[in-house]
């Protein structure tokens, strides 16, 4: 079964499209907290997606579902899916810690997170859709 991946290609579009605003208006906070909120919808659609995808190529498809997510990021760097854990982890974390976004320093590194996370997110979307064949 072939993924649809339009939702997660639209949300990683979207952090793109607000992290050139703000590369361009650093001082800009509104547009610092656009990219922390599509941080948040991106990176969730982002490890869904590749549950999902896991889900679809490996023998038990039922096991990921039991599997903690450090068990589905080196999953997913076995495969090559991804070229390492730790950024991934460290995702994670920064997503975790968009709710302290109040926090001017917290808000920063989130920021700074986003600007990472959209270039493996945008990895990860090339290898799925490669292997994303029926």
């Amino acid at each position: 079964m072939k993924l649809d991946l339009t939702s997660w290609k639209r949300a990683l579009a979207s952090l793109e499209r607000a992290i050139t605003r703000s590369t361009a208006a650093p001082k800009d906070e509104e547009v610092r907290d656009a990219v922390i909120q599509r941080f948040e919808y991106s990176y969730e659609l982002s490890w869904k997606m590749l549950k999902r995808h896991l889900e679809h190529v490996v023998p038990d498809p039922g096991a990921v579902d039991q599997w903690s997510f450090k068990e589905l990021i080196r999953e997913a760097a076995e495969r090559g899916l991804i070229a390492a854990v730790e950024p991934w982890i460290e995702y994670r974390y920064q997503r975790n810690m968009t709710a302290h976004v109040y926090n001017e320093e917290q808000a920063r590194r989130v920021h700074a997170s986003a600007q990472s996370f959209i270039i493996d997110a945008k990895a990860l979307l090339a290898e799925v859709e490669r292997r994303n064949v029926d």
